[in-house]
């Protein structure tokens, strides 16, 4: 299927051929009709990925304040890699979408209806069931393909809370703009239009709005003051999109004592507050479609909210500008300023250097089901390297995978042959890049294949134990990012399929730290060790929201088995001896403390009678060393800082050593791996210490649940 994509960091528009993608429960899977391209965001989007490396800095302090942390702790090399990864991620564009229902992802939609949703521009979308609206029969698709704009539009008037008979001003006559003066016409109100377009202001016109030509001079000052006879507007909505100031404090000179501003476009928001005293203005940013915007609850597990509590929701928004258009009240029909089919794209995405483009709509000739639900591409990339073993597939191909383990088996002579993902975009986008001969959204076309003999998984930490079994029911060697699993349970049935399968393929977690060089330098040393050991290991983490998915305990598992599992392998493997025990503890409850969990220390003990701490700290600062590793043993002690120093203090024959870049033994990892697949060789780390981690982790985390 053909879908557009733009390339962040140079601004280019693609129509690429993507797999389709994954079903998935609670999702509507949908073949579209039309999609509107949003003259606003879109361009603004293009515009910033057209911006050299420094103007894009400026138009995102924030981010340029995460890059100089990220330098401080992982140095500049590296900082300058992930940089790079990020904005050679693939964007998906387009958020406004018509098409019928080919699978309804177990929803009590049926198959066949035309819905809206904020899909992307593409032939087929997968969209979450509270993001899409049913289309009354009435309603075309071109008009339908508005509706996420129109309630844009709408959320903004909800919250001016404007009523009959009241004078509104609405700055910025764009799309959302127009139909926001349709809705407010049709709640009774009076309203005054700004903008620079004179096309645009005649539009306006006809929707029943005066206007301001500001292209010709016009005073919007006085014009809203006649326009109020005198009094001052009711409110004002800006639909804009500058870098100025000057509409916030043109609104607020505008206003009547008490008046109301919101905020729906893009301005510049130096606000001053001689404009906003005197009068008691209210000011507010809205966001987006309405209430359930950017809530994973609501959006992706599709908990919807009483009714009775948020009447008007982003999709019952949806539902009540469709209706708007079924009774006559909205039209959608004159914002219609360019038409393609999706073959086209490009072509339109041209159309948005022209300013006084309007609704720019993709249509999209009907195609056969079957070529459009095809779930494998071949890349027709030539790849050079050896065939045999460690012919690898990759199962997801998020930010890690693609940024460091897909670079780093191909270093080590593994060959790329396909990479799996849910979406497909990202499997096309670095499947071409880093040499891989087929991108899919479907897992068994890697598992059923004959030349694949080798899977990495680096998908969502929940999917990881299921994706484990099936590869090694399938006697495939399997790499996985950590963690193995997130209970005991899908531990104890990894172990099972593992020790059942009749070729006993390697099965390795990624815990690269054993690979650093510094650790291995460390291992040497205290393999010479006959006594006990006793060691401290910090990570000084981090703060991570509680609402990201890694902190979800049925999704990521949480950071003690999401990260700290790291630390439990790297303790035990420079032990040299099988965990007994642990005890672990975290911090209190207290106000606004909402993740307690990645806040603890852990004590392990070994068989052996060494002992070791681990502290994970999320709450810690930048200006200390990220990752510190301390050995005492032998009247010496060892320390790593951030795995660049190695500190040798009273170690004798040993002295310290400083890398020139951090390495947390990432290479050597994927390097051991492919070496034992390549050679038959056992695997870099031992099977039942991978099966003892996993379950050691999986009881602390628990532990510290209680």
């Amino acid at each position: 299927m053909k879908q557009v994509l733009q390339n962040i960091s140079n601004g280019e528009t693609l129509l690429e051929d993507i797999p389709c993608p994954q079903e998935k429960k609670g999702n509507l899977l949908i073949a579209t009709r039309s999609s509107l391209l949003s003259a606003g965001t879109e361009r603004m989007l293009i515009d910033f990925g057209k911006a050299n490396f420094i103007d894009k800095a400026r138009q995102q302090p924030d981010k340029v304040k995460m890059v100089l942390n990220k330098v401080k702790t992982d140095g500049l090399l590296p900082t300058i890699d992930a940089v790079k990864s990020k904005l050679d991620q693939p964007l998906t564009l387009g958020y406004c979408n018509v098409g019928s229902i080919i699978h309804n992802g177990e929803t009590s939609f049926e198959v066949g209806t035309r819905v809206v949703s904020n899909g992307n521009h593409a032939e087929v979308v997968r969209v979450p069931k509270n993001l899409c609206a049913k289309i009354p029969d009435n309603v075309d698709d071109q008009s339908a393909s508005f509706t996420v704009i129109g309630a844009i539009a709408l959320q903004g008037i909800r919250l001016a809370k404007p009523t009959l008979g009241e004078c509104v001003v609405v700055t910025g006559l764009g799309l959302i703009g127009l139909i926001t003066i349709q809705l407010l016409r049709a709640n009774g109100c009076r309203v005054l239009g700004l903008d620079f377009d004179s096309a645009k202001c005649e539009l306006a016109k006809q929707f029943g709005a005066e206007v301001v030509d500001l292209s010709k001079g016009e005073d919007p000052i006085k014009a809203a003051e006649s326009f109020s006879r005198g009094r001052g507007v009711d409110a004002v909505i800006i639909t804009a999109s500058t870098k100025s100031n000057e509409p916030v404090s043109q609104a607020a000179t505008m206003c009547r004592k008490r008046g109301r501003i919101v905020l729906v476009g893009v301005v510049g928001l130096e606000l001053s507050r001689a404009d906003f005293f005197a009068k008691e203005l209210t000011f507010q940013v809205s966001c987006s479609y309405g209430p359930g915007r950017y809530d994973a609850d609501y959006e992706d597990k599709g908990n919807d909210y009483p009714v009775g509590y948020v009447r008007w929701t982003e999709q019952r928004n949806f539902e009540a500008v469709l209706d708007l258009m079924s009774s006559g009240v909205l039209d959608m029909k004159p914002l219609i300023s360019h038409q393609f089919d999706i073959d086209n794209a490009l072509e339109a995405y041209k159309t948005l250097e022209d300013k006084s483009s309007l609704g720019i709509l993709l249509n999209y000739p009907n195609h056969e089901k079957d070529a459009l639900l095809e779930r494998n591409v071949a890349l027709n990339v030539e790849n050079t390297r050896a065939k045999g073993k460690a012919e690898c597939a990759f199962i997801g191909a998020g930010n890690y995978a693609s940024r460091v383990l897909m670079p780093a088996f191909a270093k080590s002579g593994a060959s790329l042959n396909t990479v799996v993902t849910s979406g497909g975009v990202t499997a096309v986008h670095h499947g071409k890049k880093l040499g891989f001969k087929n991108a899919s959204t479907d897992m068994n076309d890697a598992l059923n294949s004959e030349e694949v003999d080798t899977v990495v998984i680096a998908t969502q930490h929940n999917l990881h134990a299921d994706q484990i079994i099936k590869s090694i029911n399938k006697g495939k060697h399997v790499f996985v990012e950590k963690p193995l699993a997130l209970n005991e349970a899908d531990v104890d049935s990894i172990e099972s399929a593992y020790l059942k399968s009749a070729t006993k393929p390697i099965l390795m977690v990624g815990y690269n730290r054993r690979f650093a060089p510094n650790v291995i330098k460390m291992k040497e040393l205290l393999d010479r060790v006959k006594t006990p050991k006793t060691f401290i290991m910090t990570m000084n983490a981090g703060d991570i929201p509680a609402d990201h998915w890694t902190q979800d305990t049925e999704v990521g598992g949480g950071r003690i088995i999401g990260e700290a599992c790291h630390y439990v392998d790297l303790m035990r493997f420079l032990a040299g001896s099988k965990i007994t025990g642990f005890s672990a503890t975290c911090i209190g409850d207290s106000p606004g403390v909402a993740i307690k969990e990645d806040k603890a220390s852990i004590t392990l003990t070994f068989e052996d009678g060494s002992i070791g701490t681990i502290h994970y700290f999320a709450n810690g600062g930048k200006a200390f060393p990220k990752e510190r590793i301390e050995v005492f043993a032998d009247d010496a002690v060892l320390q790593i800082d951030n795995f660049r120093k190695l500190n040798v203090f009273g170690w004798k024959g040993a002295s310290n050593e400083k890398l020139r870049a951090q390495d947390k033994g990432q290479s050597n990892c994927t390097k051991a791996f492919v070496e034992s697949v390549k050679e038959s060789k056992p695997s870099p780390i031992a099977f039942s210490e991978v099966i003892e981690v996993a379950r050691i982790t999986c009881q602390i985390a628990e532990a510290l649940r209680k």
